[in-house]
């Protein structure tokens, strides 16, 4: 089989550290061939680590896009120009992998499942915690009936002092929102992946920006308050249809003693379960009743960073199952672990959290 030939518009961190360390685990599959980034300094960096033979840098996304040698294009830019450059790449006849979040809006996120419908191209969003062992192993336990009907989840995604202090994460003109959208998001994707139901009925949010000014003890350092005009933290409440609800957190910076992040606790007719984080690792904790008793049954899993480089649950790890799951899906013309409908569902939620603080009002979907 021929491999399928990428290119990748943003090779900043995520772009970097995740994508192209992947793509580089699953050369048998893919050849990069093309980097974009608007700071040239930083694509002609990349493409001297992860790029083949022949490939080439360019600062203009749209020439990337309309190269007809390409199968693939990854999008890792400020989350404002996803769903435009996504789009483009899916009606060029590209299949689409975008960084989380989908899109800024529900409008937008809409328009690229309905633009990939019409392309006949495949897109998925990059939410690789699902990828992580407990994750993986937790998700085993809610197959297996463990939990039974999950009714209540409360999805977490809280830090203490963990504000990012590079790229453009406090530009609310280039990511559309702080914490909610940024780690909130995949704690609210592992939420309705587990509960399996994302038929929601209605979405009540509070949002804060209350600790923006006050940046000492940040584990990345200080930031500039003068340019921190996204929310410290917010809050959402969503119904679903059938009753079921879920409560979610999101905060770079929040007077709690222990972060939660990425972690989710399940409440079901047959059992509940959380998943925690331990320093730099998650567990899973599955409450039972076992021979009359309530018991409680734990797996701890690998270290979220450092450890081998392969291990399922690293950061590299996870960008490499992530990437090899995504391109047998088009190699086998099967759907990826991550649908473009349920991504799109994650940001009308988080959008309707916004829109619901700013009213005061419940969103109805």
């Amino acid at each position: 089989m021929n491999r399928f030939r990428v290119g990748i518009i943003g090779t900043g961190f995520i772009g970097m550290g995740k994508h192209l360390e992947g793509l580089a685990r699953n050369r048998d599959l893919a050849e990069v061939i093309a980097f974009c980034d608007v700071v040239p300094e930083r694509a002609e960096a990349a493409r001297a680590r992860f790029g083949d033979e022949g490939s080439y840098v360019t600062t203009d996304w749209k020439q990337l896009v309309a190269d007809d040698r390409l199968d693939v294009v990854y999008v890792c830019t400020p989350n404002v120009n996803h769903a435009e450059m996504t789009c483009a790449a899916l009606e060029a006849g590209k299949h689409v992998m975008c960084e989380k979040p989908m899109a800024i809006t529900g409008a937008e996120a809409r328009r690229m499942v309905e633009t990939a419908k019409r392309a006949g191209k495949k897109l998925t969003v990059g939410y690789q915690y699902r990828l992580r062992d407990d994750a993986q192993f937790l998700r085993q336990l809610v197959d297996d009936g463990r939990l039974g009907d999950i009714y209540m989840t409360k999805a977490h995604a809280v830090r203490r002092r963990g504000v990012p202090t590079w790229g453009v994460f406090t530009d609310k003109a280039k990511q559309g929102g702080g914490p909610l959208i940024d780690i909130g998001t995949h704690a609210l994707d592992l939420a309705l992946w587990y509960m399996g139901n994302y038929d929601v009925d209605s979405v009540t949010g509070s949002v804060f920006h209350k600790l923006g000014d006050k940046p000492e003890g940040n584990i990345g350092g200080p930031w500039d308050p003068a340019t921190f005009d996204v929310e410290d933290s917010a809050f959402g409440y969503i119904t679903l249809k059938n009753g079921a609800a879920i409560f979610l957190e999101s905060a770079w910076a929040l007077n709690v003693r222990e972060p939660k992040e990425a972690c989710v606790t399940l409440m079901g007719t047959e059992g509940g379960a959380d998943i925690e984080q331990r320093g730099l690792e998650f567990e899973v904790t599955l409450n039972h009743i076992l021979a009359g008793r309530m018991a409680l049954t734990s797996q701890t899993s690998s270290r979220y960073f450092g450890g081998d480089a392969a291990a399922e649950g690293g950061f590299v790890g996870m960008g490499t199952l992530e990437t090899r799951q995504w391109l047998e899906a088009i190699r086998d013309d099967s759907n990826p672990l991550v649908l473009p409908e349920q991504a799109c569902r994650v940001t009308e939620i988080l959008e309707a959290v916004y829109n619901s603080a700013a009213s005061g009002q419940t969103i109805r979907f």
